[in-house]
Formats: structure tokens, sequence, C-alpha cells
């Protein structure tokens, strides 16, 4: 059976101190089904690792060994073309940005297309990785 999986628990089977016996068995059922998120999850997914990178939770090692953990389970997500959570990642690393400002200048830097911002740390960034702003 398909199911609607949030970032919550998601981020649960990745994080022991959050880890409970009904998020271990929603991991578990996903070896018989899977499931269905919206296009959001991966930049919450992302954004959270980001931060648990600047609190020193994890290190960025660990955060690239999740993504893989996550792109290996059979989670679909709905009605959009999958973002790039590596890319957007490294880019949030690298400039300090949010996984949502670091999303704008990935698909800007993908598609080769300007980028219109205000906020001044993303206009920053992109000037830096070469993109062009409005």
């Amino acid at each position: 059976m398909t199911m609607v999986v949030d970032a919550s628990v998601a981020l649960a089977w990745v994080f022991l101190d959050e880890w409970t016996e009904f998020t271990n068995s929603l991991l578990g059922r996903l070896q018989q089904s899977n499931a269905i998120v919206p296009v959001v999850w991966p930049l919450e997914i992302t954004n959270a690792l980001l931060i648990a990178e600047r609190r020193g939770r994890i290190a960025s090692r660990d955060s690239d060994e999740f993504l893989q953990f996550f792109a290996g389970l059979p989670i679909t997500i709905d009605g959009a073309i999958e973002p790039v959570p590596r890319s957007i990642l490294t880019i949030g690393r690298a400039h300090n940005l949010s996984a949502y400002d670091a999303s704008y200048l990935d698909l800007a830097a993908r598609r080769g297309l300007p980028l219109a911002t205000l906020d001044a740390r993303l206009r920053q960034a992109a000037v830096a990785l070469g993109v062009s702003l409005v």
C-alpha cells in the first residue's frame, strides 16, 4: 500500500535520537510497498541536513550518505521533476544558503537561466557561481 511520508518521519530514519518504533515500522513497510511525497519534501530533507551540519550534529559526509539512503528508497515525488538534492546541498553548504534558496540557484544554473532575487546573499552566491542576475 502506497503511503505519504513527511519529512519528520524520514528524518527520524537517519537521526537516531528521533527514531521510534513507529518510524522504524514505517521504514520496514517500504520493503513491501512505496511512498509518495510532495515536491517540497527533498528540499525539507536537504534543509534539515544543512541545519544539522551547521549545528555540528552531523558531518557533511553523513549528509551525503543520508541522501544516498533516501535515493535508494521507493519514494516517488508527486507531480514534478525530481530536484537535485546533492547539488542543492553543495550550493547551500558552500554559500551558507538555506536549501530553499539554494534550489533557486541550482535551477538557474542547471537551466542556464538568469536569477531574479532581492536576497543579497543569494545574489552574491549567484555571482560566485557565474549565474546571471535579472
